[in-house]
Parts: C-alpha cells; sequence; structure tokens
C-alpha cells in the first residue's frame, strides 16, 4: 500500500466502519488536493455536508463534492480539471474513471467511479476482505459546480495535510447553515426524505452557528420558495421551519440518515416537537461585529 494512504487509513483506527465509507472519505480529501494543485479554488468554493464534515468536524460521512463559483460563468467547464484529478490519483495507485455528466442547467457535474474490490486491495491490502464484494461493484463520488452562485456569499480558506498539505477556499459556517437551510426548506425530496439534511441542522445549532439570512434570503427567492422582493427575518425564517417539520416523515428522515452515522441512538430524539423546539436557539449572523 502506498505510506500516504496506510497513513489516512489508520486514522480511522479499528473501529467497525465500513471500509467503503473511509476509502470514499479518502478520494474525497485526495480530489481536493487534486483540485488545489489547479487554479479551481481561484474560481470556486467549497461547500456542503462534504466541506463540513473534513473542516468543521461534522461527525457523519458525506457522499459528494459540492462547490460553487465565486462569479457566474454559464462558460465553466469542469471537464477541463479531471484529466488532473485522474493523474493525481493515479500517482497514489488509484485507477479511477472520470466522466463530466451532459445536463441542463446551471451545475455541472462528474463522477468519479472506481472498482470496490480494486480500492479495497489498495487501500487495505486485504484481498480476502474484497472478495466478499460483487465484482461489478463501485464506489461513486459525484463532483458538482455550481456555476450561477447564490448572492451575499462569504468566504473563508482552509488547509489541509493529507494527502498532503494544500489550501482552499470554502464557504464560511454561516453561509453552509444557509445553503443546509434551504435544503431543509426547499429541497425537493422524490423517493425518500434526507435525514442527513436534518442530522446537520442539529450540528450547526448545537455549535451556536448563526445563519446567512441574506444569503439563505437569495438562495429561496432563487428556487421561488419566496418572492424575489422579500425580506426573510427569524421570526418568518422559524415560522417556515416549523411548517416544513409538520410535513416531514421523521422516521423516514431517521432511515436515510442511519446510513451515514455510527451510533444510532442519536436519532431517537427526532420529532415534530423536537425540531419546533431546538429552532428556538437559531440566531442570525452578525457580521458586523462577527458574533455567532
Amino acid at each position: 500500500m502506498n505510506s500516504t494512504l496506510s497513513k489516512m487509513v489508520a486514522a480511522y483506527g479499528n473501529n467497525n466502519i465500513d471500509r467503503r465509507n473511509v476509502i470514499k472519505e479518502i478520494l474525497q480529501e485526495l480530489i481536493l488536493a487534486a483540485l488545489s494543485k489547479s487554479d479551481f479554488f481561484s474560481k470556486a468554493a467549497f461547500n456542503g455536508g462534504t466541506a463540513l464534515r473534513i473542516f468543521h468536524g461534522l461527525d457523519r460521512f458525506s457522499e459528494d463534492l459540492d462547490f460553487s463559483l465565486i462569479k457566474p460563468d454559464p462558460d465553466f467547464h469542469l471537464s477541463d480539471y479531471l484529466t488532473g484529478i485522474h493523474k493525481f490519483l493515479a500517482s497514489y495507485g488509484i485507477n479511477a474513471e472520470l466522466k463530466e455528466k451532459s445536463r441542463s442547467g446551471t451545475v455541472k457535474a462528474a463522477i468519479m467511479s472506481g472498482n470496490t474490490r480494486e480500492l479495497v486491495l489498495v487501500f487495505y491490502l486485504d484481498e480476502k476482505s474484497s472478495g466478499s464484494y460483487q465484482s461489478n461493484e463501485t464506489i461513486r463520488i459525484k463532483i458538482e459546480v455550481d456555476t450561477i452562485p447564490p448572492e451575499e456569499c462569504h468566504y473563508e480558506m482552509k488547509y489541509g495535510y493529507t494527502p498532503l498539505p494544500y489550501s482552499i477556499r470554502l464557504y464560511d459556517l454561516p453561509t453552509l447553515f444557509a445553503g443546509k437551510l434551504h435544503a431543509v426548506l426547499a429541497r425537493g425530496w422524490k423517493n425518500r426524505i434526507k435525514g442527513r439534511d436534518f442530522y446537520d441542522y442539529i450540528f450547526y445549532l448545537s455549535n451556536g452557528i448563526g445563519v446567512n439570512i441574506r444569503n439563505l434570503e437569495s438562495r429561496l427567492a432563487a428556487s421561488g420558495t419566496i418572492g424575489k422582493d422579500t425580506t426573510l427575518d427569524l421570526p418568518e425564517l422559524r415560522n417556515m421551519l416549523e411548517k416544513r417539520f409538520s410535513e416531514i416523515d421523521f422516521e423516514d428522515a431517521k432511515r436515510d440518515a442511519i446510513g451515514f452515522i455510527d451510533r444510532k441512538d442519536v436519532l431517537d430524539a427526532w420529532s415534530e416537537d423536537f425540531f419546533r423546539t431546538i429552532t428556538e436557539q437559531l440566531r442570525i449572523h452578525d457580521y458586523e461585529n462577527q458574533s455567532f
């Protein structure tokens, strides 16, 4: 095994963590490091649940890598960066395929995929264990870039040190929280509620993070959830959240969240009343005084 990968795997200890989650998370960090070697983070910022997991200690696994451009650019091409990612992964002995997805709209997307058996062998050198996976099973990571960013974004620079030292631009915590609140309020669930959204909501509240209200306002207006001339305040936001909670099947939400966390009992209290009560702690971030 590559010594760097060995150290990254060892950091997870001997806990009974699904190896696929470990591999996926390390691959996410490798992709971030690869992108940092280009001009990508001069144009885009990292956001979403994976940003919260890697740089702010969110205690759940996450699936995708989400980015947003700093300035609108409908002609942005994610394909410009895929060769660099592929070469970087190959330098660690990782055989992966990266393909840009053809799709309409403002979000550009690509998929990184690799054979699960091969990846288990590369990361764990465990031929016996790798045989327990189907020969055609793959580990996939979706990479998405929003080319028309919301207004009123705030950023910070963060630094990683594995697989090598690197720096990236990402949304600050209040702006990340705005993105999560937009997901809670406006995400259109098809067959399964994303309980992960509600898990992350608790994380922000429990860490005293205030929301970038103007950024949330921009997002909600763009998605048609509120009118374009609406000025959002805290009482109205709390009312919107309480209404949303009344529409949620929290047992369904729990079933989604379970696959991304270690302790299942942290979901026991989930109910409409629980979320309505904790929402009393919701605050707006004061950028002028930088208080959370």
